[in-house]
């Protein structure tokens, strides 16, 4: 999947509603809009929710809201829905994850399997205190419609932290947890890639 750097944009329309379309740092080629003019979308409004490698590992949430006149509320309902789509990206993640997790243990293992209960709550409570509250980092507003497009992100290590301050998890099981959050996010990344490719 290609790596892209978000530029931010936050609270403005710093668009480029021009002829040409060039491509800019952090803004993707221009694309006629049903109005007409061409418009340079930044670039995570283009490439949408998913997650993304390179330095770090970073789950992306987009969300947009129109015909709203309210600017506050418009704002904050495009900031919902960006949360709401990361907790799908992360609801994804936690399904490979506890699939290469589950793989990892020994069929049978009652302390296996209590373990791997203790995992799935983890990764329930990760979600519960801390996809609500994600932060939102960017926003763009659309030159012509008025759409209002917001960007929430959630870093990997995050959750890997989380997991090891958890004192009910041994240093084993702890250590097994990051294999798998590795594992499956190199599969959602692979699984999105390949989607993004069909027609």
């Amino acid at each position: 999947m290609n790596r892209y750097l978000v530029v931010a944009f936050v609270g403005s329309s710093l668009v480029a509603c021009g002829g040409g379309g060039s491509q800019q740092s952090g803004v993707a080629t221009g694309a006629v809009t049903p109005n007409g003019p061409v418009v340079e979308y930044p670039e995570w409004v283009m490439k949408g929710s998913g997650a993304f490698g390179g330095e770090k590992r970073i789950f992306y949430g987009v969300g947009a809201a129109s015909g709203i006149r309210n600017h506050a509320l418009a704002r904050t309902t495009a900031g919902g829905r960006a949360r709401a789509e990361l907790s799908k990206v992360f609801s994804t993640y936690s399904a490979y994850l506890m699939k290469d997790y589950s793989g990892s243990t020994t069929a049978g293992d009652m302390s296996a399997s209590d373990e791997q209960q203790m995992v799935e709550q983890a990764i329930k409570t990760f979600s519960a205190t801390t996809l609500t509250g994600v932060e939102i980092v960017d926003h763009w507003i659309h030159p012509t419609d008025g759409t209002i497009y917001a960007l929430a992100r959630m870093d990997v290590e995050g959750f890997e932290e989380m997991i090891n301050r958890h004192r009910q998890l041994s240093a084993a099981v702890k250590e097994r947890v990051k294999e798998s959050s590795d594992a499956a996010f190199n599969e959602l990344e692979e699984e999105e890639a390949k989607a993004a490719e069909r027609p």
